[in-house]
Order: structure tokens, then C-alpha cells, then sequence
């Protein structure tokens, strides 16, 4: 396929209402209150190739790789490499982008809030328009069929730190001419920007957004001893995990959860290697350090995990996106919320063992 580049002109007219969108160009400076009516144009260089993979895959390395598969997990690949690319030209090379890789229909949950593709743009102008924030490696990039969960590296203001994210997408195009796009992500866990971005929300998505909320503050898994019925998945990949082995450590971990904090500490017991790592924040724990908090945090709430929205698993990793409700012990205080993790195995069959965690 031949490689492009797509060079996207936009009209900008620097009324109020448009310049909140686009205010943020390469180079440009729009006044929100300016009533100039003079049109102006900004080139916008945005890349949209499916054959620079290893190109773009040299600048944003996957630093822990995982086996992706020809077809529509490369093309997956590809639009995440594309996506940091394009991003890193600044807001406005994003935005056009997010009209190739998005649909009208698209959703996207910025921090637990669920928005439309055009409150997402107007969302991440206010977030661009505060702090530059730079994209940088993958610490891992893993696909499952229509799925992924990626870990990576950004950079604000000079200063590093790390995020996750969840995406489904669909194939709108045909096996010579593949249009990969969008269709709901999950950028990040519920957190104290979640109440500034759901004023942004149209009525749709408030509604669904309550929807959610509401079912999450009253829902009780169901007490089935089979634990993939009791923890179900919303919206299942086809893993490959030989003997179920990964899928049993992590679904047996919720359940001792949610039995009590002895009973989790005996599966971390069994189940973390001696040498193992659990990073959570800008912290790496040990093994025993992580034990040591896990029992502070049971003694100030009780923490009911619920469902999966994702389980991904390839090769020996394993990536989950899952909700939960928190009631503190104190007042009763109740909360409801989600948590991603990404976790590495080592070993064979039943010697398997966790080595390494990563929590948001």
C-alpha cells in the first residue's frame, strides 16, 4: 500500500464558539473573545498510513512486546503507533486525526466520564490548552483480536509519569483497504477530573452515565461457585491462555478479595513470586511491602470488586479493566469506580507464578 500523508486544511473562524474547539493550532493563537470574522487556514499534517508500522514502532517502542497477529490485530497496532504520533504534533494534528480514527458513533470514557467524539476534542482543548503533555513508550502494547490494553509513558511539563488505556475497535474497510477505527475506549480510571468532564456530556450520555453509576452503588456478584459467571466479562476477547491457568490466578484473586483480607493474603502468598513487584503511583513495591498496604487499605474500606469490562491475556501477560464499589468504615461512605492492571507470569502450568503488577 502506497504510503500517505494527508494534509488536512482547516478553516478556523475566530467567533467564540469555534475558537473553544480549535483554539489550540501548531503555531496559532485564537482569542475566545476576539469577534475578528477573518477566516484563517493552518496545514495540518496528519499521518494516516498503515505501512509505517516499523517506522513509527522505532520511535514508540513497546519495551515488554507481546505476539501481534497479521490482520486486524497489526492494523490495531498501527493506529496506536499512528495515534502517539500524531498526538505529539499538537492539538490540532490530533483533533483531524481524531476524525479519521474515530466515528460519529465513537465513545470515549476520559477518566470514568463517558463522552462523544466532539466533547472528547473540546475536553482534551481545555486539558491541551493548560499543560503540554508529550507521548512516549510503550511499557506494553497488548491486542486480542478487536481489543487492546496499552501501558505507557508520558510526559507533562518536563516530568514523566505513566497511564493505561482500554480500546475496542472495528474494522469499517475490507482486507486490501482496512479503515480500523474506534469503537469505545477507556482512557484512564475514574478520578477527580471525571466531574469536570461530564459537563461536557450530552443527554445520551448522562443518562447512561447514571445508568451505570446507579447499578454499580446496588450490584452483588452472584454467589456461583463458577468464578467466570460470578465475575463475568461485558465484552469478551478470545484469549489464549493454555489450561485456563492465567484466567483461574486472576478470577481466584477476586474472589479471596472479596472473602477477606486474610484470605487474600494467602493468595498472594501463593500466587506472587518472592521476587515480585507491584507498582501502584509512582511506587514499586515488594512483595511484602504491597501486603503491608493491601491490610491498611481493608482496615479503612471494604472494597467489593464486581465484573470485567476487559480480560485480555497473550503470551504471559495479562491485562484487566474492572469495577468496583468502596464503603468506608468509618461513615459507610460509598464510592463506585474502576481500576485497570496489567500483570506479567512466569513459569509453567500449575508452577506458574505472578512476577510483576502494575495497578491505575
Amino acid at each position: 500500500m502506497e504510503k500517505k500523508t494527508l494534509i488536512i486544511i482547516i478553516v478556523v473562524s475566530s467567533v467564540a464558539v469555534i475558537a473553544l474547539v480549535l483554539g489550540l493550532a501548531l503555531g496559532l493563537t485564537l482569542n475566545k473573545d476576539d469577534d475578528d470574522e477573518e477566516q484563517q487556514q493552518t496545514k495540518v499534517d496528519v499521518l494516516n498510513s498503515y505501512d509505517n508500522t516499523e517506522e513509527l514502532i522505532k520511535q514508540f517502542q513497546v519495551l515488554n512486546p507481546t505476539t501481534v497477529k497479521d490482520g486486524m490485530e497489526k492494523h490495531i497496532q498501527n493506529r496506536l503507533l499512528t495515534g502517539f504520533a500524531n498526538w505529539n504534533r499538537g492539538f490540532q494534528t490530533w483533533k483531524a486525526w481524531g476524525n479519521i480514527l474515530y466515528t460519529k458513533d465513537s465513545i470515549y470514557n476520559v477518566h470514568g466520564a463517558r463522552l462523544t467524539l466532539e466533547h472528547y476534542q473540546e475536553d482534551m482543548y481545555d486539558t491541551l490548552g493548560k499543560m503540554k503533555i508529550d507521548m512516549g513508550n510503550f511499557n506494553n502494547m497488548l491486542i486480542v483480536g478487536d481489543y487492546c490494553g496499552i501501558y505507557y509513558d508520558i510526559l507533562i511539563r518536563g516530568r514523566s509519569g505513566t497511564t493505561m488505556e482500554f480500546v475496542q475497535f472495528k474494522d469499517y474497510g475490507n482486507t486490501t483497504n482496512p479503515d480500523v477505527r474506534v469503537v469505545e475506549g477507556w482512557g484512564g480510571v475514574k478520578d477527580a477530573t471525571y466531574y469536570d468532564s461530564i459537563e461536557r456530556q450530552g443527554s445520551a450520555e448522562k443518562k447512561e452515565q447514571e445508568e451505570q453509576n446507579n447499578f454499580l452503588l446496588t450490584y452483588t456478584p452472584k454467589n456461583d461457585a463458577d468464578l467466570k459467571k460470578k465475575y463475568f466479562v461485558k465484552i469478551t476477547t478470545d484469549n489464549e491462555d493454555e489450561g485456563g491457568v492465567i484466567t483461574n490466578i486472576i478470577l481466584d484473586g477476586f474472589e479471596k478479595w472479596n472473602t477477606g483480607i486474610t484470605q487474600y493474603l494467602s493468595w498472594v502468598d501463593s500466587y506472587f513470586a518472592d521476587d515480585a513487584t507491584s507498582k501502584y503511583g509512582d511506587k514499586e513495591r515488594t512483595k511484602t511491602k504491597y501486603k503491608e498496604e493491601i491490610t491498611e487499605l481493608f482496615k479503612n474500606e471494604k472494597i467489593t470488586k464486581l465484573y470485567f469490562d476487559n480480560f485480555l491475556i497473550r503470551d504471559n501477560w495479562a491485562a484487566i479493566h474492572y469495577r468496583f464499589r468502596s464503603v468506608a468504615q468509618k461513615n459507610t461512605k460509598t464510592r463506585v469506580g474502576d481500576r485497570m492492571e496489567f500483570f506479567k507470569f512466569d513459569g509453567e502450568g500449575a508452577a506458574k507464578k505472578i512476577v510483576g503488577n502494575w495497578l491505575k
